[in-house]
């Protein structure tokens, strides 16, 4: 099988590509112009989406990018070297020498998604990887790899069925096809070097195979969850599991096997909330928060940038009746503050929604965060709203159940958008926003009340709740007291504001520049053009980090925001002007100390957030 799957006119030795998207362009071609694709850019969306999940360049300089699509006529494995190698986003950090792109049917068989695992899993064993960089001629790419004896045996060999194992394993990816065998073999590998007996139970593209029992289960030690998609859990009840991403399969077996061994995994429960260390639980709660982030982020980043551009032609050019007003300042604005930053609250709504509760989530969730943007909800009602949304749809589709068959239609198209929409609005306006405002309220009076009191503490509160909710009530709240400063004549609350807003997104760039190990790669992306936002004086581009990390980065900011404030009044800076940002700086009273309080905020959030999260595996 593997014969007609790689062939010479898929095999190109002397890639020119410089990047991830180039190595993924030109393997692209080559399957196009070897006649083994339908529409190449069709199959290239496909690849970049499963990117988009988690990057598929592993460690020892391999990178494996692959996909399922109609767009493929014939299942083909591309094989491209770069002896110099190529930055792919790998697991170790090392450039990838060595890419193998799987293209596999929308409709591909069993025996053609079993070669492709048995393909990666021989990329596994040093002397073929070595055998490989080595190659002068396509012909010994060919001899290397279907001179092997694997092919054709099954990945997991079946033992016999009374054998007791210590330790379990489930391995899963979103698409099926190289990570979940690649995790499986290399846990099948380590443990037998360890002396362990180990199943790993797939979850790939043809389905599971190698299913756990329930007697095997119980025998357990422990149980080995490495999947980046969902497994069923419910059979672990009350078993030790550890639950990581596939590619901590790939990556560190042998930590995970002795782990499973000593029994240092949690207690999985699958009644309670959380489990006793929480991890099962919140990997749930994390993944629809996720979904929300990374579709929110285009709309902050393109937004916030297109703002700080306006804000070139001068703080006020976007306002008609202001002497420097510009209409280039003015559609920017439009653009990206009354449109794209409008959008960012609703679409973060709508996408957790439709996490928890797939497609019939979205549009309930969508106008749940929508009710809250133009109700002062800001992004944390929008996340209120998001979750309202998803799990009200969820409980119509028990109550909805009961219903006859025949009407299975109507539901998606009918029932549980109007339903839906209509008891998270009535959630929303009745118990969500009342409480919001009357927050806002108290805030605003209690922050009047301190006004003729210790303006180094008022710095630091105001400052500090710039951070908060990055945008919200609480924010706007320190915002108002600001301009209300000003309108009185007082230039000092107002300088502290503006320091405390541009913290968050700096201390972020800064710790996405100084600790890249804690981020994943749109992490680090999206960490560089806070630099423009928080220069600009827009704190909302610290929302997709605070949103996704909320435990450890909003109070890093909020205290880093909170020094930057009550420097700012300590060192006498004024702001006549209602905005913040580089471009206000000419008008600011001690403006070096000013920029000196905002660079000790941000250098202390940037270590706070490198200090407390945690490495990521990227």
């Amino acid at each position: 099988m593997l014969d007609k799957m790689l062939v010479k006119s898929c095999i190109k030795l002397n890639l020119n590509a410089k990047n991830k998207i180039e190595v993924i362009d030109e393997l692209v071609d080559l399957l196009y112009s070897a006649g083994r694709l339908n529409d190449k850019d069709e199959f290239r969306k496909t690849i970049l989406r499963r990117e988009e999940q988690s990057s598929t360049g592993l460690e020892e300089g391999i990178a494996i990018p692959h996909g399922k699509s109609a767009s493929v006529k014939i299942p083909t494995v591309a094989f491209g070297l770069s002896k110099d190698g190529i930055d792919y986003d790998s697991l170790d950090g090392e450039p990838s020498k060595l890419f193998f792109m799987i293209a596999a049917p929308a409709d591909a068989t069993d025996s053609h998604i079993e070669t492709l695992s048995q393909l990666t899993s021989l990329l596994l064993d040093d002397d073929i990887r070595e055998q490989l960089l080595k190659v002068k001629t396509e012909q010994e790419v060919l001899d290397i790899l279907l001179k092997e004896d694997k092919i054709g045996e099954e990945l997991v060999q079946p033992k016999n069925a009374n054998e007791q194992y210590d330790v379990l394993a489930v391995t899963a990816c979103p698409t099926g096809i190289a990570h979940t065998y690649m995790a499986a073999e290399a846990l099948n590998k380590k443990a037998k070097e360890m002396g362990i007996n180990i199943k790993v139970e797939t979850n790939g593209s043809t389905g599971v195979k190698n299913q756990l029992t329930d007697e095997e289960i119980k025998n357990a030690k422990g149980i080995i969850v490495a999947a980046d998609k969902n497994v069923d859990m419910a059979r672990f009840n009350g078993k030790h599991v550890d639950i990581v991403g596939v590619k901590e399969g790939i990556k560190r077996p042998q930590e995970l096997i002795q782990k499973a061994i000593d029994q240092q995994a949690p207690l999985y429960s699958n009644n309670e909330t959380k489990s006793s260390s929480g991890a099962s639980e919140r990997k749930g709660f994390y993944k629809h928060l996720m979904s929300g982030v990374s579709n929110m982020l285009p709309f902050v980043v393109g937004g916030g940038i297109l703002i700080a551009i306006s804000f070139i032609f001068g703080i006020k050019a976007s306002d008609p009746s202001d002497p420097s007003f510009s209409p280039i300042a003015k559609l920017l604005m439009d653009i990206g503050g009354g449109n794209a930053f409008f959008l960012m609250v609703p679409v973060l709504a709508g996408f957790i929604g439709m996490s928890i509760a797939d497609r019939p989530g979205f549009a309930p969730a969508m106008v749940g965060g929508l009710i809250s943007a133009n109700n002062g909800g800001g992004f944390l009602g929008g996340l209120v709203g998001g979750f309202l949304g998803g799990y009200v749809v969820l409980f119509l589709k028990k109550i909805f159940s009961k219903l006859p068959e025949k009407l299975e239609g109507i539901k998606p198209v009918l029932l549980y958008p109007l339903f839906g929409i209509l008891i998270t609005g009535i959630l929303m306006y009745g118990v969500v926003i009342s409480p919001v405002a009357a927050v806002n309220n108290s805030i605003t009076n209690f922050l009047n009340s301190l006004g003729t009191g210790n303006l180094i503490l008022l710095g630091a509160i105001v400052g500090g709740m710039m951070a908060i909710d990055m945008g919200g009530p609480i924010n706007k709240a320190a915002f108002t007291f600001g301009i209300a400063a000003i309108a009185a004549g007082n230039y000092y609350p107002h300088a502290a504001v503006m320091a405390g807003g541009m913290t968050p997104p700096l201390g972020i760039a800064l710790a996405t520049t100084f600790f890249k190990h804690k981020f994943s790669t749109e992490e680090r992306e999206a960490g560089l053009t806070n630099y423009i936002m928080g220069a600009s004086f827009i704190t909302e581009g610290a929302i997709p980090f605070a949103a996704a990390d909320p435990i450890r980065v909003i109070p890093s900011c909020v205290i880093g925001s909170a020094l930057a404030g009550g420097l700012s009044m300590a060192f006498k800076c004024q702001l006549p002007a209602p905005h913040g940002g580089l471009f206000v700086l000419p008008i600011i009273t001690n403006p070096m100390m000013y920029l000196l309080s905002v660079v000790i905020g941000s250098l202390v959030t940037c270590v706070l957030i490198g200090v407390t999260k945690p490495s990521k595996n990227l």
